[in-house]
């Protein structure tokens, strides 16, 4: 100490002074690269609070309310083990299905609950066979010798060639597969890999028994006590374990494997661990290691990895961008009809009117169909009433459903919590269903209305379930983790029956009893004769015309969507969720009442269906995206994976079609009455 302070004072002014010109600069240097940092820290969390409130971080907006936990040293840390999914199929599978070690055995009582929606999606989420504590590194262990018979070889060569990956997690975070240098980051680890063949060689498949384990914590002993966990990394390793002679032991020391020896173990060529396909059992010894390493990470930030090469938000905001376009060029051609077309219209048309002759030469157009526009259409009423109300409560589960994300009572990550609140609210919507249905219904001056009620709360659930439980048969056959038992195919039959049902009967009592729809005009005893019209105005051309802005304003947002639904991407932007589906409502009103007043101006007054196909042809649109989808970004094989896909996308295809088809429906009727209502007609 005393040699160091003399060497400083032997130091001259000029260094002493250069030196501290130095560090200030350096300190200066260091206080920008903070303040850039925290500069791009607040611009990230800026990005991420559209349409929300304040949030700290990215954990607090994917589980809003959850707090840290904090482990002590010693610790058991409970890993567990998910599901073994691929993108290749959408048929996945439970851990333990494969030949694997057995996992420890728990009570009844500890067995996690399972939600309607986890039971619905196969989430069976079970405790993992290795035993970690928190802060104890563990050198290569072996855990057990499975001895795979020939039938199971065969299915795990198909598992790896269709590269199924094994899912777990600790402290609620996902087992992640990263490289920082090729900024690559995926979620779970592979069953196994497949050399490539090449000419006169046949590929050969190999199986990955070994796993390295790293867990990355932060620790702050003046904010709390204890570790934090901020990382759960794997890296598989596929070797040839020596067979012990014998039960293999937690005592039992391998060449290979040598718990006293802090030796990696690492993948070798010379030592995989190959898969052939021969009549004899293999022998399989698994084992793991675990190193624990210290991070820098804060416990909120340790979601911002799972985003790695995930599309920024700034393509969200181009998706809202495109949407309020086409919004604002359709707002823009609804005003010049409003302002311009139609007060003109509706001027002279009164002048007209209220001349002594009153008779109606000269007047053409829309005008002209006063007597036969609210006409009740000849047939099907019962199915438009239905389908009406139906869409309407599809509409009204689905904002509630967003908002309650955006309120923080709903988790998006949590996709059995979500899928539960998505069947429960949709349920508790019936009576929405009936009251529209009822009301419509009771215009059209039909008389069963019971059968009308019945169908409201019959057909489009009975369609679902019966789409669902044919494609559960194929699954059960499959012996995929998705098919779900009889027991809770019977708990979604109640919901419908006692729950459901009941409700739209209470919705369809309240709009029978309500006042019928008043309308501005008198229909006339026979009807006007219908010119000829013209080619867009008719069936399926306006159709065409009529679903493809509806769906160009949603586009954009149904890739990041469909990319949540089928390629395990994390999609939680419940604002930009919210605006697109505000978006897509008055995208759908706006055609609607645009393709209804040329059809009106046409002398057409048969608008009732049209109103409701012209935007519900959005839905088909949604259906060629999902083809288009699955031939260019998924690479299913086989016929059970593609079934899945095409049975879901098409439920989901009718529910926005559903929705939209009313939105356009009771936004022309809407329209029509006040048009309508601002003529002079006796």
């Amino acid at each position: 100490m005393m040699l160091s302070i003399s060497r400083w004072c032997r130091l001259s002014p000029l260094a002493l002074l250069s030196l501290a010109l130095l560090v200030s600069a350096r300190a200066a240097e260091e206080e920008v690269n903070d303040s850039k940092i925290a500069k791009a820290r607040k611009v990230r969390e800026r990005r991420k609070r559209f349409f929300r409130k304040k949030e700290k971080s990215l954990a607090s907006i994917l589980f809003p309310g959850v707090a840290p936990e904090d482990y002590i040293k010693d610790e058991e840390m409970p890993v567990w083990v998910e599901l073994v999914e691929s993108k290749k199929t959408q048929v996945p599978f439970e851990f333990y299905d494969l030949p694997v070690c057995p996992g420890p055995s728990i009570k009844k009582s500890q067995r996690l609950r399972k939600n309607l929606g986890a039971k619905l999606q196969g989430y069976n989420i079970k405790p993992s066979p290795y035993e970690m504590r928190v802060l104890q590194n563990t050198n290569c262990q072996p855990i057990c010798q499975v001895k795979i018979q020939k039938k199971a070889a065969r299915w795990m060569r198909q598992l790896i060639t269709r590269q199924y990956r094994v899912h777990m997690s600790m402290d609620s975070l996902p087992l992640l597969m990263r490289n920082s240098e090729m900024k690559y980051t995926v979620r779970g680890y592979p069953v196994g890999f497949k050399t490539p063949g090449t000419s006169g060689v046949e590929a050969e498949i190999y199986l990955y028994n070994h796993l390295r384990f790293t867990i990355s914590y932060h620790q702050d002993p003046e904010q709390y006590d204890g570790i934090r966990i901020v990382g759960f990394d794997v890296h598989p390793v596929s070797i040839k374990h020596d067979i012990p002679e014998g039960e293999l032991h937690a005592d039992t020391v391998l060449s290979t494997c040598d718990p006293n020896d802090e030796k990696r173990v690492i993948n070798d060529p010379a030592s995989y661990l190959s898969l052939p396909l021969a009549d004899e059992e293999i022998s399989v010894v698994y084992s793991y290691e675990v190193n624990w390493v210290e991070s820098n990470t804060a416990w909120s930030d340790r979601w911002d990895v799972y985003f790695v090469g995930s599309p920024e938000d700034d393509v969200h905001y181009f998706a809202i961008i495109n949407s309020l376009m086409i919004v604002i060029f359709l707002t823009g051609a609804i005003a010049t009809v409003m302002l311009r077309i139609l007060k003109k219209d509706i001027s002279s048309y009164n002048e007209i009117a209220s001349l002594e002759e009153g008779e109606e030469e000269g007047v053409t157009g829309w005008k002209l169909v006063h007597g036969d526009v609210f006409r009740v259409p000849k047939g099907n009423t019962m199915l438009l009433s239905v389908a009406v109300g139906t869409g309407a409560q599809l509409g009204f589960a689905m904002v509630l459903t967003i908002v309650s994300a955006l309120m923080g009572m709903l988790n998006p990550m949590k996709k059995g919590q979500t899928l539960t609140s998505i069947v429960l609210l949709y349920v508790l919507s019936g009576s929405v269903a009936g009251y529209v249905s009822s009301r419509l219904y009771k215009f059209f001056d039909a008389k069963a209305w019971k059968r009308n009620t019945l169908f409201t709360a019959m057909a489009f659930p009975g369609v679902l379930v019966t789409m669902f439980i044919c494609l559960n048969v194929f699954l059960a056959i499959a012996g995929a983790a998705t098919a779900v038992s009889i027991w809770t195919i019977l708990a979604i039959f109640l919901l419908w029956v006692c729950v459901s049902t009941p409700l739209v009967f209470v919705g369809s009592y309240f709009g029978y009893r309500a006042e019928k729809i008043e309308v501005p005009t008198k229909t006339n005893q026979i009807a006007r004769f219908i010119p000829e019209v013209p080619w867009y105005s008719k069936l399926p051309y306006s159709m065409v015309l009529g679903g493809i802005l509806p769906f160009g304003s949603v586009c954009i947002e149904m890739f990041f969507i469909m990319g949540a639904l089928w390629l395990h991407q994390i999609y939680y932007v419940m604002g930009f969720l919210f605006a697109v589906v505000a978006i897509l409502g008055l995208s759908c009103s706006e055609v609607a009442i645009i393709m209804c007043y040329s059809q009106l101006s046409a002398e057409d007054h048969q608008w009732w269906w049209r109103s409701f196909l012209n935007t519900g042809a959005t839905g088909i649109y949604i259906f060629i995206y999902a083809l288009w989808f699955l031939s260019s970004k998924l690479d299913l094989v086989g016929v059970l994976p593609t079934l899945v896909y095409l049975t879901y996308m098409s439920m989901f295809s009718m529910a926005v079609g559903l929705f939209c088809g009313a939105v356009g429906f009771l936004a022309t009727l809407k329209f029509n009455k006040m048009i309508y209502g601002a003529l002079k007609v006796d």
